[in-house]
């Protein structure tokens, strides 16, 4: 039996992302996209390098082409600019994609928070602490 050893590609580049699944288990999630110039990420400060940059303000120029104040919060970067509709799309996918995050987040921090109340709400009751006329 004859073995092959894999040497990746130049024309492809490794990406790894760690992703936590609901049930707390962390796993790697690594993609392979073909390699071109780096694209320009709006949501990347090039000050700071944050990933965090958000738009403060759109309008859109003409048919292909946008006016965008950009903000950083981490480190105040701010810059107005004229972007192309291809590259704001990108951007609008990644600011939904965050969005997206940030209401899963949200809705499992609310559970736990109500998880809590529940229970510290069971253990009055068993305790003595609350009573009928206490409604």
């Amino acid at each position: 039996m004859q073995e092959f050893e894999h040497t990746p590609s130049t024309d492809h580049k490794r990406y790894v992302r760690t992703v936590q699944l609901p049930s707390g288990k962390t796993i790697e999630v690594i993609s392979f996209d073909q390699c071109s110039p780096p694209a320009r990420e709006l949501h990347r400060c090039p000050e700071c390098g944050g990933d965090l940059v958000y738009p403060v303000a759109w309008e859109q120029t003409d048919a292909t082409h946008w006016e965008v104040r950009l903000r950083c919060p981490s480190c105040e970067w701010a810059v107005t600019d004229i972007f192309e509709d291809q590259l704001i799309q990108a951007f609008d996918e990644t600011l939904d994609r965050a969005t997206e995050l940030l209401v899963e987040d949200l809705r499992q921090l609310s559970r736990a928070n109500m998880e809590e109340d529940v229970d510290r709400f069971i253990m009055a009751i068993e305790a003595g602490h609350v009573l009928p006329e206490d409604f």
